[in-house]
């Protein structure tokens, strides 16, 4: 299915016929070079209703909720991404992800603007040390799609607002200062907004200035651009990364239907170049919040070689809370995928807190005063016996103090000039 895209003004969206399937992608009548280049889609983003009505039926409350967040919350999006929405399903898991709702309006009881802390542990303009090894670099404040359950919300809850303690047009030698003379840190993770918004060579600026650092190991970059443009993910973007490996890429997969022939050829181009690619998914009411959608969500990664790594727990955030399900829900997914899946696919279950990010699953164990009680995947249960496989570390039975090579066993080292080990019954001291 397509239609024309037009450059100025309105054009009706495509009429649903009766008992239509699940549409296929809509598709600008633009040539591949203009489609396949990403800095057309950025220049092309949808920002007004106007807009937005050139790729789907808006609905009355979707209307109202783009008017509502006008002066609030930052909306855009990508035209790859509004051509997987379905033009007539409001509840489409891409157009709930992707256009305003009037859940973001109301109050929710404990939301917060910053429940994960970023505030909290701010060093700089940019760089956030809350774990020990590591720290976050929020270097822009552009994406692609403004998420509408983004867990830094609160960044964009005004259109002046801003990711940074002062602005983004700072300059980088602070931040950079900071990491260098804090040699405790290995491992730092680019994000914002999403770094792949610059351009190639303000990027490497960056990644090189890191890579300087002998204390740096590890850089990672957190993008959706695969997800929400993939046309971004070039052959010269993964060139210039792979310089300065080792560089590591996590994603942000929701539902089976991003992953498209797209998005599948944009991962193996990073795998290709050596950039390993990892998944965080949130868990989100109405999109992925069902056993059958999780499982297919997380196989599919599998199959284009991306590694499922975290199921957030949808934060309760202010604007986003209407997105949360229960914790029950997410043991629910989680028990559903444990031991039905291959096990490097099952992500793991947590909840962002200014603690940190806490893992939330059910136990598979619980200890008796006989042993660890065990169960698997069918809620099949056995004991396992203290005496085989001890809770708690002791002593080995018949432990001996070590003894020289060329002395019998069971004959003592003496300690010291005149005190052996091992006195018998009768012994000074005993």
């Amino acid at each position: 299915m397509s239609h024309t895209f037009a450059e100025n003004g309105d054009t009706a969206p495509p009429e649903a016929p009766a008992h239509a399937p699940t549409p296929a992608p809509l598709r600008p009548e633009v040539p591949d070079e203009q489609w396949n280049d990403w800095r057309w889609h950025m220049r092309k983003r949808i920002t007004t209703v106007e807009k937005a009505r050139q790729w789907i039926s808006l609905t009355p409350d979707e209307e109202k909720a783009i008017a509502g967040s006008a002066g609030k919350y930052r909306w855009s999006v990508t035209p790859y991404y509004a051509s997987l929405m379905d033009p007539h399903d409001p509840a489409c898991p891409v157009r709930q992800q992707a256009v305003p709702a009037l859940g973001e309006l109301m109050e929710h009881a404990g939301a917060e603007v910053d429940p994960v802390g970023d505030m909290v542990f701010r060093k700089t303009n940019r760089v956030v040390h809350k774990y020990p090894d590591r720290v976050i670099m929020l270097i822009t404040e552009a994406c692609p799609v403004y998420c509408r359950h983004c867990t830094r919300k609160f960044h964009t809850t005004a259109v002046d607002g801003t990711y940074f303690e002062r602005n983004e047009g700072e300059d980088f030698g602070e931040d950079l200062r900071y990491i260098a003379e804090h040699p405790e840190i290995r491992d730092v993770l680019l994000t914002g907004g999403d770094p792949l918004s610059y351009r190639d060579g303000k990027l490497e600026e960056i990644v090189s200035a890191l890579r300087a650092i002998p204390s740096v190991e590890i850089i990672r970059i957190g993008s959706r651009f695969p997800v929400l443009l993939p046309q971004r993910i070039t052959d010269e973007l993964c060139a210039m990364l792979e310089r300065y490996h080792p560089i590591w890429l996590n994603t942000h997969f929701n539902h089976p239907k991003e992953i498209t022939p797209e998005a599948e050829r944009a991962v193996d181009r990073l795998l290709r170049h050596g950039i390993p690619v990892g998944n965080q998914t949130v868990l989100l009411r109405g999109i992925n919040d069902d056993l059958a959608t999780m499982r297919t969500l997380m196989t599919e990664l599998l199959r284009i070689r991306v590694r499922p790594y975290y199921l957030y727990h949808c934060d309760n955030v202010t604007g986003v809370s209407h997105f949360m399900t229960s914790v029950e829900k997410g043991w629910e997914i989680m028990e559903g995928l444990q031991g039905h899946i291959t096990g490097f696919g099952v992500p793991q279950y947590v909840l962002t807190t200014q603690l940190g990010k806490i893992p939330i699953s059910r136990p598979y164990h619980r200890q008796t005063p006989d042993g660890l009680l065990l169960r698997n995947y069918k809620g099949e249960q056995m004991l396992v016996d203290e005496a085989a496989y001890p809770v708690r570390e002791t002593e080995p039975v018949g432990k001996t103090e070590p003894v020289r090579e060329t002395e019998p066993v069971g004959e003592t080292e003496p300690v010291g000039e005149s005190e052996p080990v091992g006195k018998t019954e009768g012994d000074e001291g005993r």
